[in-house]
């Protein structure tokens, strides 16, 4: 393979090597790229066996997948600004968290960063898992403190973490379910609750339903699928009403993008509102999307090709330089952000993220991203960094993909089941010098349910790199403020208009605002 060819990925099938030239991307990947109307579970069942096509997946599916260091980063996030939303709810002021109790499922791949993020927010986290070899995984690893296999133990270990403000991770070996009655039924105040059980693919081992071993559950998934299907339909029912009751006494349970609300609903679970809506919101309505996405942050990453940990240090080291010149003059409206930020980067290395990859998670804004790259890749050309530097991002971002019960969940005019933006995204940064991109049906909540795109850049010290980082990355990042612009997302608004303040060449559609009160008060007259 040459600079002057590009290698074409079918859903996985290398269909071949194309000429084409040194700006254009090495790498055009697409997964799970079917007909509409032929988008649903069954049908990938179907193509899947064929071998004619495959599920998206997110990051890993871009050759970006960088272990749960990703997921840690954007649940540590999640944790501490939902942490705040209780403190401020309960009037208290200052960042205190120590004494939060959060209740959640899932040790696996991804969801297993929940005990890790956990004690990096500061709270007591209590996560359960039907696995027994994924729990003592995580266990072996240190990402989880203690295991728990009975709750007459851990009931009496929780109230005693909380009562003494530990910082600490605990895990139930068992069924969530039976973990949330018991909380419910003892009367244990949860200030944090959410799901991270892989219910995008509910019916082939995503959740494990309630009152079945882990064993007679996949017999029954194997030899009984219908009652399989039925058994965690009940399961997900137990499952809801349970978390309503400790709602019901001032939990803030959050859906992390699993499609647990949207699976919930179609067993018959009481977690709708009248008018249909769910009566929990995403983490995106609540935390990332107003907080994050809108103001353009989100989890640019980056991996050292020489594989030495003295490089990533040293890009570390870069990256706190760069973000702590921006944040001194950063606008009131992102500091919390930067101040958050920085303090992930200047921790990373000694929480022991990585795993494989020296790679490294960081949620920068456009300007973050550029002038942190640009700094990567001085020091590449100086020979301080020793090898060139992959950049990269999680799908999971302000611009990458469209998912409206994830991603786009916080936006309300409409487009949040439009996939437009996701599809310009990877066309843009195709002729702005991405090294390889991708496009993917489905992805972490399921087939037919979200469209993700993402992007690798190969970043050598030349002039070439540093054209393509500020071209690339600002495409990147601005498509997405510009359509959450649009949507008259407010912080979306507001990151729009100062970049076009400082960018003479971007001229953004910008929406006019219309009076509300004005609107309603004439349609009532009609």
């Amino acid at each position: 393979m040459t600079d002057e060819q590009t290698l074409v990925m079918y859903s996985g099938h290398p269909l071949g090597l194309f000429p084409s030239h040194k700006d254009a991307p090495r790498v055009i990947v697409t997964n799970g790229m079917v007909i509409p109307n032929y988008s649903k579970p069954d049908h990938w069942e179907k193509f899947n066996a064929l071998g004619v096509s495959q599920y998206g997946q997110m990051t890993a599916g871009s050759y970006m997948y960088i272990g749960p260091q990703g997921i840690v980063h954007g649940t540590t996030i999640t944790v501490m600004n939902a942490a705040r939303k209780q403190l401020k709810a309960k009037g208290l002021d200052g960042d205190d968290r120590g004494g939060l109790l959060f209740v959640t499922a899932g040790l696996g791949g991804m969801s297993g960063a929940q005990p890790k993020a956990g004690n990096i927010a500061g709270v007591v986290s209590v996560t359960a898992e039907i696995n027994p070899k994924a729990a003592e995984k995580r266990y072996a690893q240190g990402w989880v403190d203690e295991l728990h296999t009975d709750l007459d133990e851990l009931i009496p270990r929780i109230r005693k973490a909380v009562a003494a403000k530990e910082v600490v991770s605990l895990a139930y070996v068992g069924n969530i379910v039976d973990l949330w009655e018991r909380l419910a039924d003892e009367g244990v105040h949860v200030d944090l609750g959410s799901d991270q059980t892989s219910l995008h693919n509910p019916w082939a081992g995503g959740y494990y339903p309630v009152g079945y071993s882990l064993e007679e559950s996949k017999k029954m998934m194997a030899e009984e699928p219908e009652r399989f299907k039925e058994a965690v339909q009940a399961s997900l029912r137990r499952h809801v009403a349970a978390i309503n009751r400790l709602a019901d006494q001032g939990m803030y349970f959050f859906d992390y993008g699993n499609a647990f609300l949207l699976e919930s609903s179609r067993a018959g679970a009481d977690v709708l509102k009248a008018d249909g809506s769910f009566r929990y919101p995403s983490y995106v309505q609540d935390i990332m999307g107003p907080l994050y996405f809108d103001y353009g942050f989100g989890p640019f990453r980056w991996v050292c090709m020489s594989e030495k940990p003295e490089d990533l240090a040293k890009s570390d080291a870069l990256a706190v330089k760069v973000l702590t010149e921006i944040a001194a003059t950063a606008p009131e409206e992102i500091a919390g952000q930067m101040r958050d930020n920085i303090h992930w980067i200047e921790e990373a290395g000694r929480n022991h993220l990585v795993v494989g990859s020296q790679a490294r998670i960081l949620y920068a804004d456009c300007e973050g991203r550029t002038k942190i790259a640009l700094a990567f890749n001085e020091a590449i050309r100086r020979g301080e960094i020793t090898a060139p530097i992959v950049l990269g991002r999680d799908h999971h971002d302000v611009s990458g993909t469209d998912s409206p019960f994830r991603e786009t969940s916080n936006i309300y005019d409409g487009s949040q089941f439009t996939a437009d933006m996701a599809v310009q995204n990877v066309i843009g940064d195709g002729f702005r010098g991405a090294t390889w991109v991708s496009i993917h049906n489905g992805g972490g909540v399921g087939w037919g349910e979200v469209i993700n795109g993402g992007f690798g850049m190969v970043i050598d010290g030349s002039e070439d790199s540093d054209r393509h980082i500020r071209e690339m990355l600002f495409w990147d990042v601005n498509n997405g403020i510009a359509r959450r612009s649009w949507a008259r997302n407010e912080g979306a608004r507001f990151a729009i208009e100062r970049e076009m303040a400082r960018t003479p060449g971007l001229k953004v559609t910008l929406p006019n605002l219309a009076d509300e009160s004005l609107i309603r008060k004439t349609l009532n007259q009609l």
